[in-house]
């Protein structure tokens, strides 16, 4: 009897360590492998799917995690703690215009069932919805109408997360699923793009979201690479005055990486800030008062001038590419720049390209960017 006992126990014994591994190889899951993007990763498991976003302004911590589970079958038993979403999405409320722009590339723009900050989305077919009553405003994206929110029922809402914004608000209290849009802190502007396979695993189109995805990131090599052959290296100053400081882009922002993958030199390339950086004129003057040219953004129903620049503000006129007349400027009242270059950064590549290389022949006609007339 005690052998048999002890042969008992050994059975047992192997018959609970296989289940062990069973269990753990269940566990284990397929990861998606991202070329470019670093602040989030995604696995899947069988009956799920689990995404997890860094948080960028905390290393090491989590932004959010969330588990993504087809809506046709049940909730599995045994998942890791997240923001369970549904999908595919049908329904959402959209903060951005990138993010609306986005899901009409999809061809997903029905899913869009209310809007937020509807004054900074230019994109016509959402304001001729909205106008219909077929999307609903809901308001300021910084205090939404929560009841509107509530009657669209949606699936889940779409909004940027800032540093010490403090959460969400009563947002966080309607039991609908925030999907934290942090792709726009990627330092670099394929990763950022990248998201877009994210996204499109959200609304059930991942194939066709890996597919443009390497559309955008062939097309940006081929320019890069057209852009390695030239013999100049034209320094670049971006952006102006805003109020009482000047907002430059920082060394490691997806701008600052492009000005240097279009064979542009950039003043501030050794910063490591990925944002802006907030600097008074008289330092931007020193650093980039002798740049070969100046690009920047601005908001009008016309072609800006000289002139107007000189009215904006009078140190203008010290700066070489105002004295050389090399400056070009983006109206993204009337270009579609927010709504397409975090997506398709190509397209804004190759503004820069023909800006900074007018010698390069085969490139697209400027996109965004207008040279500045008298």
């Amino acid at each position: 009897m005690k052998y048999i006992k002890l042969l008992f126990l050994a059975v047992l014994f192997s018959a609970c360590k296989g289940g062990q591994k069973t269990a753990s190889m269940q566990t284990e899951g397929d990861t998606v492998a991202f070329k470019y993007a670093t602040q989030i990763s995604v696995v899947k498991y069988d009956g799920y799917t689990v995404a997890t976003l860094k948080n960028p302004w905390k290393e090491g911590m989590t932004l959010h995690r969330y588990v993504l589970i087809p809506a046709d079958q049940a909730i599995p038993n045994h998942i890791p703690n997240g923001t369970i979403i549904r999908t595919p999405l049908k329904q959402a409320v959209m903060f951005t215009t990138v993010h609306c722009a986005m899901l009409m590339e999809f061809d997903k723009q029905d899913c869009i069932s209310g809007v937020a900050d509807l004054k900074y989305i230019k994109i016509p077919w959402i304001q001729e919805q909205v106008a219909k009553g077929r999307i609903t405003d809901v308001g300021d994206g910084m205090s939404p109408v929560i009841e509107k929110i509530i009657d669209e029922r949606p699936d889940a809402l779409f909004l940027s997360p800032f540093e010490n914004s403090g959460g969400y608000g009563k947002l966080e209290d309607i039991n609908i699923p925030i999907v934290e849009c942090a792709d726009y802190m990627e330092s670099s502007p394929l990763a950022r793009a990248e998201w877009l396979r994210f996204y499109g695993m959200l609304f059930g189109c991942e194939q066709q979201a890996d597919s443009l995805f390497q559309a955008v990131d062939k097309h940006y090599h081929q320019l890069k690479q057209l852009a390695s052959k030239a013999k100049t290296q034209p320094s670049v100053l971006m952006d102006k005055v805003t109020g009482s400081v000047w907002y430059v882009p920082g060394g490691k922002s997806t701008i600052g990486q492009m000005i240097k993958d279009a064979n542009g030199r950039y003043p501030w390339a050794d910063d490591e800030h990925s944002g802006s950086i907030s600097l008074p004129f008289e330092t931007v003057l020193e650093r980039a008062g002798e740049t070969d040219v100046w690009l920047f953004r601005y908001s009008s129903d016309h072609d800006i001038t000289y002139d107007e620049l000189l009215g904006e503000h009078h140190g203008y006129n010290q700066f070489s590419a105002f004295k050389h007349q090399t400056a070009y400027g983006c109206d993204v009242e009337r270009s579609p720049f927010y709504e397409e270059s975090p997506f398709h950064p190509e397209r804004l590549l190759n503004d820069f390209i023909r800006i900074f290389h007018p010698e390069i022949e085969g490139l697209a006609p400027l996109r965004y960017y207008v040279k500045v007339s008298r």
